[in-house]
């Protein structure tokens, strides 16, 4: 039996501080984790930025709440979870995947947390532990599941080479050149097949067939 297991921002939404560094307009904010692969440093560089311009957690959770999926994403994580149960592992936090699971139909998400003070300010975070997506993909396989990964930024890069089939999904160019052996897709609809492809075998292209009779 399979799981596919997703990265969140950059494969089903937009990124989150991307967005709040637009609606804010300090640019700063605009690196993530396809910039920077120092996941630490990258937080702790966001936090010391919104302390300095006195910005709380209430004012990215009212960016995330403009936020909708990317075109096509709702359609294709349903499209996915009938045939194979799917997890999203996202570096991000409880505090901000709400209002975005909602939008995705409340899928499996497995994320971090945020430290806030009596302020309302982000005053650090918690990882529910170190890398833990590779880690969550190795604990599916040592269970009896194969997997199947697929993400787009340095921090997805230890699950989708640990995982049964990896894939890139809309990857900046640089990491698609590092990862020459790793199939990239751009479209939805490639990534699904990838994975229904990868899926053969297992049943999958039964079930298909059953889905569409019915």
């Amino acid at each position: 039996m399979y799981v596919t297991c997703l990265d969140l921002e950059g494969v089903l939404v937009p990124e989150v501080w991307i967005a709040f560094a637009e609606e804010t307009k300090i640019r700063e904010l605009r690196l993530t984790t396809r910039d920077m692969p120092d996941y630490d440093a990258l937080m702790k560089r966001r936090i010391a930025i919104l302390r300095e311009h006195k910005l709380g957690l209430r004012d990215v959770q009212a960016t995330i709440g403009k936020i909708d999926p990317l075109p096509g994403a709702r359609e294709f994580l349903d499209e996915l979870r009938l045939f194979c149960q799917t997890i999203i592992l996202s570096d991000t936090f409880t505090q901000f995947a709400l209002p975005l699971m909602k939008k995705l139909g409340m899928p499996t998400i497995f994320c971090n947390s945020l430290e806030i003070a009596g302020d309302g300010m982000i005053s650090g975070y918690r990882l529910r532990q170190q890398n833990g997506k590779l880690n969550t993909v190795k604990a599916l396989q040592s269970i009896g599941f194969r997997t199947i990964a697929a993400g787009d930024s340095f921090n997805d890069l230890a699950m989708i080479h640990g995982a049964d089939a990896g894939f890139l999904f809309r990857a900046p160019e640089q990491i698609i050149a590092d990862n020459s052996d790793v199939p990239t897709f751009t479209e939805y609809n490639e990534l699904l097949a990838a994975i229904l492809a990868q899926m053969e075998g297992q049943g999958a292209a039964d079930l298909k067939k059953f889905n569409t009779r019915t």
